[in-house]
């Protein structure tokens, strides 16, 4: 059975983005370094489950960057991925998805989720779409946690864990630091 991992990007005291739904505070920690884990770790996966504005914003961002002259070379094959993988989009109010090799699905999470992990492939990874997240996590669907700690402070902002009916158990899988000061902490959710 394919494994559903969830890769968010969070600040030290817990928010994957500010007030305002801004991501800026991770970008100045950005680096070749982090680049090269990413794509590795995206090339266990070959399917993509995004919520609608996470899906909506990486369509009109991930289609241009392989042929911008701007694009870091170093993360051609990271783009290559991103476009050419399946794309699974969960959203109740979409009515079409656009980018190539998208599919999307409405109706019962654990159905949809369940569904997907039968299927023959490597995993299921999960970016942002924290709305969606949330959803997983509260049904317990969700197999292993990438959180790439950032060393920032927000002071308010969007809360991953917040609402959450009951304890989530983790394991730790493993664990990078990086040159930047993030930390790639990996957990693991079942036994």
């Amino acid at each position: 059975m394919r494994k559903l991992t969830v890769s968010l990007n969070i600040t030290l005291d817990g928010f994957v983005a500010a007030e305002d739904e801004g991501l800026d505070w991770h970008s100045p920690y950005w680096s070749d370094e982090i680049a090269e884990t990413t794509a590795e770790l995206l090339s266990k996966a070959d399917t993509i489950l995004l919520g609608k504005n996470t899906y909506q914003a990486m369509a009109a961002y991930w289609p241009f960057q392989a042929k911008s002259m701007n694009f870091p070379r170093t993360d051609i094959a990271y783009a290559d991925m991103m476009n050419t993988y399946q794309k699974v989009v969960i959203s109740s109010t979409m009515n079409a998805a656009w980018w190539n090799n998208s599919l999307l699905l409405k109706g019962d999470l654990r159905q949809i989720i369940g569904n997907l992990k039968k299927q023959n492939g490597r995993d299921i990874l999960t970016y942002g779409s924290i709305s969606v997240v949330k959803k997983l996590a509260a049904v317990d669907l969700i197999d292993e946690y990438q959180l790439w700690v950032h060393p920032v402070i927000l002071g308010n902002g969007r809360p991953l864990f917040n609402g959450l009916k009951s304890s989530l158990p983790l394991k730790l899988l493993s664990q990078k630091v990086f040159s930047s000061g993030v930390i790639l902490m990996v957990y693991q959710s079942h036994d």
